[in-house]
C-alpha cells in the first residue's frame, strides 16, 4: 500500500490490536465484564484474589482453588532484605510510580529465572511474585519516604487490608478494607488501554513478565491514564466549599476547561464501575466521618448532573475512587500505585494471552518527511 492510500488514525483509537477473552466493554450500554462476568455481581460478590483466579484461569475458583491462591500470594509478600535496603535508598521526594517501576526491574534483576519463563511453572510463580508483592513494594517506599519503620506484611489479611495495614500501621476498618478491596476489583483490568497495549507491546518482543509489568506501569504513571484520581483531587482542593460549586463551575466551563472525575473516553454513560464504588463510598464517610472535600464532590456530582448529564458526562470511576483513598489513609500521589497494584493482574492475564500464539507488534507509519536530499560534506554547509 503506498502512503497516500494509507489512513493514520491517531491514538490507534478504535483499532483492534489483538484478540482477548479478558475484559469486555460496551461503552453505549455501560457494561464492563471480567470473562464474561458482570463487574457489578464481581464487585457486590467477590474479592480481589477470586477476582485474580477469574482473569488467569477464565473461571471463578472453588473453595480449595481460592484457598490455595490466597495461601501462594501471603509466601511471596515479603521482600528481600537486598531489596528492602535498595528502598531505603531511593529518593524521598521521588514519585511512587517512579519507585514501583524500579523496583520491578530490580525483582527481575534478583529473580535468576527471570528469563525462563516459557516454562509453565516460572511463569506462574513469577505472576503470583508480582500480584502479591506490588503491595509491599508501595508501602515499603512510602513508609521509608517519611522516616518509618517499614511494616512487614500481616498473613492473616487479605490483600487489601494487608496494604492498609502496611501503610497505616493500623489494622482497618472492614469497611475500609472491604472497599479498598472492591475498588482492587473495579480497577483490575479495562481492555486494551495504553498501559495494557504496552503490557502486550513488550511482551510481543518476549521480554520477561517483570520488564512487561515495568514498563506497563510506566505508561500508568502518566496523567492522561493512571494520575487521572490525584487530579480529582486537585480540582476539588480548589473548591473552597460546596457552597461554590456552581460559581467555580461557571468559571471552569468559561475557561473551557474539564472538570476532572467526569466523563471517559470509552463510556458514553455513567462509568459501571462508578456505580458499583459509589455506595461504598457513602458507607464509608458515614462509618468514618464526613470531610469538607467529601461535602464539596457530592456538591459538584449533584451540580454536574444537573448541567451537563443529558450529554452523557457522569462522574466515573477516578472521581469516587481518590475521595475514598484519601479518607482511607493513602496519600495522594498513592493513588496510580493502588491502581497498579490491582491492574497487575490484569497486566499479566493479558501477559499469559499474548504468550499463547505470540506476534511481535511491528505496526506502519505514514512518512511526512521529505525525499532527495544531497549529502553535503560538514565544510561546504
Amino acid at each position: 500500500m503506498s502512503t497516500q492510500e494509507k489512513t493514520l488514525v491517531p491514538g490507534l483509537a478504535g483499532i483492534p490490536a489483538s484478540e482477548s477473552a479478558v475484559s469486555y466493554i460496551d461503552g453505549q450500554a455501560g457494561v464492563l465484564e471480567y470473562r464474561g462476568y458482570p463487574i457489578a455481581d464481581l464487585a457486590a460478590n467477590s474479592t480481589f484474589e477470586e477476582v485474580v483466579f477469574l482473569l488467569w484461569n477464565g473461571r471463578l475458583p472453588k473453595s480449595a482453588e481460592l484457598a490455595e491462591l490466597r495461601a501462594s500470594l501471603v509466601a511471596k509478600r515479603s521482600l528481600a532484605p537486598e531489596i528492602l535496603e535498595i528502598i531505603k535508598l531511593l529518593p524521598a521526594g521521588g514519585h511512587p510510580m517512579d519507585a514501583l517501576q524500579t523496583t520491578v526491574s530490580l525483582l527481575g534483576m534478583h529473580n535468576p529465572k527471570a528469563r525462563d519463563f516459557k516454562d509453565a511453572d516460572v511463569a506462574q510463580d513469577i505472576c503470583l511474585e508480582l500480584v502479591a508483592v506490588l503491595p509491599t513494594l508501595v508501602a515499603a517506599f512510602d513508609r521509608s519516604r517519611r522516616g518509618l519503620e517499614i511494616i512487614q506484611p500481616d498473613p492473616d489479611l487479605d490483600t487489601a487490608a494487608n496494604f492498609l495495614w502496611m501503610i497505616n500501621g493500623e489494622k482497618p476498618e472492614e469497611i475500609a478494607a472491604r472497599t479498598l478491596d472492591v475498588a482492587l476489583i473495579l480497577h483490575a483490568d479495562h481492555t486494551m488501554n495504553a498501559s495494557t497495549f504496552t503490557a502486550r507491546v513488550v511482551a510481543s518482543a518476549e521480554a520477561d513478565p517483570y520488564s512487561v509489568i515495568s514498563a506497563a506501569v510506566g505508561t500508568l504513571s502518566g496523567p492522561l491514564h493512571g494520575g487521572a484520581n490525584e487530579r480529582v483531587l486537585d480540582s476539588l482542593a480548589e473548591i473552597p466549599s460546596a457552597e461554590a460549586v456552581p460559581t467555580w463551575l461557571d468559571a471552569k466551563f468559561a475557561a473551557g476547561g474539564k472538570v476532572m472525575g467526569f466523563g471517559h473516553r470509552v463510556y458514553s454513560v455513567k462509568d459501571p464501575r462508578a456505580h458499583n464504588l459509589q455506595g461504598l463510598v457513602h458507607q464509608v464517610f458515614e462509618k468514618l466521618g464526613s470531610t469538607p472535600i467529601y461535602d464539596v464532590a457530592l456538591a459538584l456530582e449533584t451540580e454536574m448532573a444537573e448541567r451537563v448529564g443529558h450529554k452523557g458526562i457522569w462522574p466515573n470511576v477516578d472521581f469516587f475512587s481518590g475521595i475514598v483513598y484519601q479518607k482511607l489513609g493513602i496519600a495522594t500521589d498513592l493513588f496510580t500505585p493502588v491502581f497498579a497494584i490491582s491492574r497487575v493482574s490484569g497486566w499479566l492475564a493479558h501477559w499469559q494471552e499474548q504468550m499463547k500464539d505470540n506476534k511481535l507488534f511491528r505496526p506502519g507509519q505514514i512518512y511526512v518527511g521529505t525525499h532527495g536530499h544531497e549529502y553535503v560534506p560538514i565544510d561546504e554547509r
